[in-house]
């Protein structure tokens, strides 16, 4: 039996953005005057669902900056550089647990 000869496609790979980058490629589009707080900057992000990791877990944005010890945030780097240990704990949460790890094992 041989095997399939690859396919002439000349598209690059579907890249997946998560965590931080997809928060910051999402606040790169949005309109934000900084100073801005937790509301408003959830105000201005369309989508704010955030994914966490590749496999699909997300989480909403308002949740991210209510685990914050601050309020507001004086430009854009201050606001992802806290809210970088909320994300890293909500993907460590995500992979340990059991439905994370069955999504780990599906090709979804």
């Amino acid at each position: 039996m041989a095997a399939r000869p690859p396919q002439n496609e000349t598209s690059e790979p579907e890249v997946i953005a998560f965590g931080i980058a997809e928060l910051a490629a999402r606040l790169e589009t949005a309109n934000i005057d900084y100073p801005a707080t937790s509301q408003q900057v959830c105000a201005a992000v369309d989508d704010t669902a955030i994914p966490v990791d590749g496999t699909g877990n997300t989480i909403e944005l308002a949740t991210a900056l209510d685990r914050l010890p601050q309020e507001e945030f004086t430009r854009q780097s201050e606001l992802l550089d806290t809210l970088h240990p909320v994300f890293e704990e909500q993907r460590k949460q995500a992979t340990t647990s059991v439905v994370g790890r069955i999504r780990a094992l599906l090709p979804i």
